[in-house]
């Protein structure tokens, strides 16, 4: 990843011991030495870079808590460690996604400001019309805000499939509003989509299959309605990074020059060639690169300006999706990040269609774009709370009372003799008489308990180590991987596959903090492990400035007091692509709105329980429960329940399949 020429290396102040003979603490109980006072806010800030990714959002208080403005710089915060307090006494439990409206209409207000700031600055003479593609996040309050927020600027929807088509029909109410109908189309899509035209929608169907063409001209003829069209055009310029191939010859929609060509054949012989109205593209979604974007808007209006020099009747260019989100906050090309802002997005958009327009002499269209992730992305945040942890016990075992095997003498001669100047070697002869340990116990020289005393020696000795490497400014290259053999792993009380799904099929990186303890230092390193019995079901890669970082730097837990992470930026595309392994199901979700009084819960929406998700794979609660009765029933009559048992496993089970699916603490 590039560096900003402004951006500083993080400097991150670690706690250090000086390691006695004998007395190497744990990793657990190296956490609980950390000075607090010795750890700022502002340390945290860089840590986890905020500052970067949060703006102007989240940020963490004098607290040590994150705060959420959810209107921005327009003021107002609250205390998130103390809302999700307050939520739990509310008979919500964790994990909990917690949606702030507010956010939605800040980042569609500021959407159609950058536009209309470009429009102003380049004197453009057509307007901005901005559409939502429903498939970012179909929930349907959130569709609900997202059309209510946007009526001041006459914001629409896109639909990509059938079901989305119904969505938005019903949704969209407001004036002069564009609706957007892309995706596979058949007959019946087509034909709701023009019969919508009666009732005062405006959807426009975009072409992007030729068979498509033939169906449209048909359903005109037999519905006897003038249609909007669009066509999708496949453009050579390609999009960045992991969608970089939603472009080109060979991407999955659209249609090439040729074919654009012959559709516009095809509606001229038809006579309506009037109806074609809009151009569409689509390079892929989260477009790190600002050249990516101009290199595709400089080639789709000089395809548009063609167009109505063919003779369509030309009204709008629709620059598809694309506007990224920094996930890490470095301001750069990296997959994770943007090199470019939004009004550096609009500005280029207006430049560039405003020039291809004037040197053609054609009218400037109404502009576009289908800024899903944009939007959607910062609305919600995702707390879960860790249900323990596996950490590595580097304390140094006491001496055995008899003479011990040799093995075990050289390892406890090795963890004594380890100094900042023989470390390697001294980590290089730890390895090695572990290995010796456990090849003399596979062949019988060696006793379970002495097997087990050789592996607690060799933890001491990496802890040792661990110590001296931290301070170290150099780490030579074979001691890189010792950080991750001596991480802890902390257990959350999540599923991956449900609520981060594409942090496990795609490596999304998504910022993960602790949301309080943040004027404490985070002392321990660790990976996330969730609640599946799948290998797949942890995170183990996070935001940092330089690069992917594989551990993330977490608070110990304390035995009476809850710890509660956050994953930001994921309101897009991952409530809808979360899936049921193991059966863990939807989460809990609350929308807030900030108030004069503070905030106001909008909606609660419960989680899945377990009748439920048993449900989804054609299990019947009450046939369930009748099968463990007459499993009980049969017990009694044999002797081997007790009534009071039996009537105990039907109360739990019964309570059970009415509860959420996660566990509650």
């Amino acid at each position: 990843m590039g560096l900003d020429s402004t951006t500083e290396d993080i400097d991150i102040k670690r706690f250090t011991i000086e390691a006695q003979e004998g007395d190497t603490p744990s990793a657990q109980e190296n956490g609980s030495l950390g000075d607090r006072q010795s750890w700022t806010i502002e340390q945290s800030e860089e840590l986890y870079r905020i500052n970067g990714w949060g703006e102007p959002y989240f940020s963490i208080n004098a607290a040590g808590h994150v705060t959420v403005s959810p209107k921005g710089d327009r003021g107002g915060s609250l205390d998130l460690f103390e809302l999700v307090q307050a939520l739990r006494k509310r008979n919500l439990g964790l994990p909990l996604l917690i949606r702030f409206s507010d956010i939605l209409q800040d980042r569609i207000e500021r959407l159609n400001a950058c536009f209309s700031k470009a429009i102003a600055r380049y004197k453009y003479p057509g307007v901005y019309r901005g559409v939502f593609p429903v498939k970012c996040n179909q929930q349907k309050h959130l569709i609900a805000d997202l059309v209510r927020f946007g009526q001041p600027h006459k914001f629409g929807l896109e639909a990509g499939s059938k079901p989305e088509l119904l969505i938005a029909l019903a949704s969209l109410t407001t004036p002069g509003a564009l609706l957007i109908c892309n995706g596979y189309k058949d007959q019946e899509y087509i034909e709701t989509a023009m019969l919508a035209q009666r009732v005062g929608q405006r959807p426009i169907i975009v072409l992007e299959q030729l068979e498509e063409v033939d169906i449209a001209i048909a359903a005109s003829r037999n519905l006897g309605i003038q249609p909007l069209l669009g066509v999708r055009a496949k453009l050579t310029s390609k999009g960045i990074g992991r969608w970089g191939g939603s472009s080109g010859d060979r991407a999955k929609f659209g249609l090439t020059v040729p074919e654009i060509v012959q559709a516009v054949d095809r509606l001229q012989e038809a006579d309506l060639l009037s109806s074609l109205q809009l151009l569409h593209f689509h390079i892929g979604s989260q477009i790190s690169a600002i050249s990516a974007i101009k290199d595709a808007i400089r080639e789709a209006s000089q395809i548009y300006v063609e167009l109505a020099k063919l003779g369509a009747n030309m009204q709008y260019l629709d620059v598809g999706g694309g506007l990224a989100v920094d996930y890490d906050g470095s301001k750069t090309n990296f997959h994770a990040s943007k090199n470019y802002n939004m009004q550096n997005y609009a500005n280029d958009i207006v430049a560039e269609v405003k020039e291809a327009c004037e040197e053609a002499q054609v009218h400037a269209p109404t502009l576009i774009s289908e800024s899903g992730r944009a939007i959607a992305s910062h609305q919600s945040v995702l707390i879960f709370d860790v249900l323990g942890t596996s950490d590595v016990t580097t304390a140094l075992p006491p001496p055995a009372a008899n003479k011990e095997h040799l093995i075990l003498r050289n390892l406890y001669e090795t963890y004594h003799s380890i100094r900042v100047d023989n470390y390697q070697e001294a980590y290089h002869d730890a390895i090695q008489f572990k290995d010796e340990a456990i090849s003399l116990f596979n062949f019988g020289y060696l006793s379970l308990r002495d097997r087990s005393r050789a592996e607690q020696l060799y933890w001491a000795c990496c802890g040792k180590i661990q110590q001296i490497v931290r301070q170290q400014e150099y780490v030579p290259d074979d001691l890189e991987e010792l950080h991750k053999i001596m991480a802890s792993i902390y257990y959350i009380n999540l599923s991956v596959f449900q609520s981060a799904p594409d942090s496990w099929a795609i490596d999304q990186l998504f910022p993960i903090m602790p949301i309080h303890r943040l004027d404490e230092e985070p002392t321990q390193r660790a990976t996330l492990a969730d609640l599946t019995c799948d290998s797949d079901g942890k995170i183990h890669q996070f935001i940092d400035l330089l690069d992917v970082k594989d551990l993330l730097e977490l608070h110990p837990l304390k035995p009476t007091e809850p710890y509660y992470l956050g994953m930001f930026l994921g309101g897009a595309y991952q409530e809808i692509m979360g899936n049921l392994h193991n059966l863990f199901g939807d989460t809990n979700a609350v929308h807030i709105k900030m108030s004069p009084k503070g905030y106001q819960i909008e909606h609660v929406v419960k989680g899945d329980t377990m009748t439920e998700v048993l449900g989804y794979v054609q299990y019947d609660a009450e046939d369930l429960v009748e099968s463990i009765r007459k499993q009980t029933e049969g017990a009694l009559q044999d002797g081997r329940i007790t009534l009071e048992e039996s009537q105990r496993l039907l109360q739990n089970y019964e309570q059970s399949l009415s509860g959420y699916t996660y566990l509650s603490r």
